[in-house]
């Protein structure tokens, strides 16, 4: 715990931390903020544990408090001190977590912005029974989540037209045609050789500011990675290594893979957030993590995306399945006794579970594989 913590809680002033900026916030305008904590949070009816605790109840309650939840050794030891989340704590946490309660596993690099404290405070005001009164300023309670998932998928599911809602799933009677305009809003592939890109561009300086927003969390400041959350930089040279890091400099083939991931999977939680400038800008500051690109004033755009070439696209081959036996003959697979020797396992998983913060990452790091 930091030293600034031990002596307020030593004073007893904790609940004095929020100051007029998180004196009240708007619900609504919280939960969309809220967004950037859905991937490891939840909150609302049904709540349940993810990677991070669920956040029903949050006012009052001891940090490291809930049972059913594994904290990491350093939120357990700061209840056991006293720390216990209200306006003024939970105001502090979000604006720096990881400097407000040091080597928590929460990776989120926390809200810049004190408008987004207080809104996210009033939000979560509205599922916590013991939340001041004042949190929220005039805000009618949250929709939950659920609530607002099922009125998406309602909308989604509404006819674009008035024959379009029968259903037309073939014999099992399920779901029905896309219309024309759901279809393209999904048609947003990007090829190598650049169809598929949108207009527009985005410098490495301003990727670097939307990096450290919405992705250094997950990937570290400088696309190292936070705990076992995917490195996107270095690695050169590692491949012919027993454990090869594989990341967009050292082993992706095509720039269009990063536009296309970013654009279509990320941030993690909030995907298809960011407009088509923000890609460029993301993807010419993942240029520059990996040295393929120089300088900051660099810009990326549709006009240039084709001159840049990934270090490793020389070694990637065509697929050429379809000219192996099993496919030119076009035999059956081999489904039983297909191998004469006793099946063998030759190699080790590095750790039993591979997904980031879904365990305690001090104990996973240390865990060994299954034979």
């Amino acid at each position: 715990m930091s030293k600034s913590l031990k002596a307020l809680l030593a004073a007893g002033t904790l609940v004095l931390l929020a100051g007029p900026a998180f004196a009240a916030g708007d619900a609504d305008k919280g939960a969309k903020v809220f967004k950037k904590c859905a991937a490891c949070h939840a909150v609302g009816e049904n709540a349940r544990n993810k990677v991070g605790p669920e956040l029903n109840d949050v006012f009052g309650r001891t940090a490291g408090g809930l049972d059913d939840y594994k904290y990491s050794k350093a939120m357990a030891k700061a209840g056991e001190e006293g720390l216990v989340w209200t306006t003024g704590t939970i105001s502090e946490y979000l604006a720096d977590p990881r400097g407000f309660v040091p080597k928590n596993k929460m990776a989120f690099a926390g809200l810049k912005k004190d408008d987004d404290v207080a809104n996210v405070l009033a939000y979560l005001a509205t599922f916590s029974k013991d939340a001041p009164a004042d949190t929220a300023a005039d805000a009618a309670p949250a929709e939950e989540p659920e609530a607002k998932m099922a009125s998406a998928a309602e909308e989604s599911a509404a006819p674009a037209t008035a024959g379009s809602s029968t259903r037309e799933g073939g014999v099992h009677g399920l779901g029905r045609v896309a219309t024309a305009e759901e279809v393209a809003a999904w048609d947003i592939d990007v090829r190598p050789d650049g169809a598929g890109l949108p207009d527009g561009r985005g410098t490495v300086a301003d990727g670097e500011m939307i990096f450290t927003e919405q992705c250094a969390v997950c990937h570290g400041d400088f696309g190292e990675g936070v705990g076992r959350w995917p490195v996107l930089a270095g690695g050169q040279d590692t491949l012919t290594r027993e454990r090869p890091e594989k990341t967009v400099g050292s082993y992706w083939p095509y720039l269009s893979t990063v536009y296309d991931y970013v654009r279509r999977a990320m941030p993690f939680g909030n995907a298809r957030s960011l407009s088509d400038d923000d890609v460029y800008a993301l993807t010419a500051y993942v240029l520059y993590l990996n040295d393929v690109v120089t300088e900051e004033d660099f810009e990326l755009s549709k006009d240039n995306f084709t001159e840049i070439r990934l270090p490793n696209e020389e070694a990637f081959i065509d697929d050429n399945r379809l000219e192996e036996p099993h496919y030119a003959d076009k035999g059956e697979p081999c489904m039983t006794d297909c191998k004469p020797d006793p099946v063998t396992v030759v190699m080790r998983a590095r750790i039993l579970d591979v997904t980031p913060g879904s365990v305690d990452d001090d104990e996973a790091a240390g865990a060994g594989g299954v034979d």
